[in-house]
């Protein structure tokens, strides 16, 4: 039975599946609605499968989570500093 490449299917797919949300986030400059939390967890979890596919030597792996983390990144540093902006103008109004 020959080999089916499941992982860089998938890889294609889970990194692909997140471009539209990183396009808009960038594009809109709009992380109102985005989880902190979410990203975070996010953000750690690719990073750890970059980690894992190293050891494992597993480019689909590799490849598909450096670009997410990446992705994730920059929404996630526009978020906190979207979210330190909003408390600043909270901690100013009080």
């Amino acid at each position: 039975m020959e080999h089916f490449p499941f992982g860089p299917l998938a890889a294609i797919f889970t990194t692909t599946a997140f471009l539209p949300q990183a396009v808009k986030v960038i594009r809109t400059r709009d992380t109102r609605s985005l989880s902190l939390t979410m990203y975070i967890f996010m953000f750690t979890g690719t990073t750890l499968w970059t980690f894992h596919g190293i050891y494992l030597q597993d480019k689909a792996i590799i490849y598909s989570n450096i670009i997410t983390s990446v992705l994730n990144a920059v929404i996630l540093t526009m978020k906190i500093q979207d979210t330190l902006k909003e408390r600043q103008k909270r901690k100013k109004a009080s």
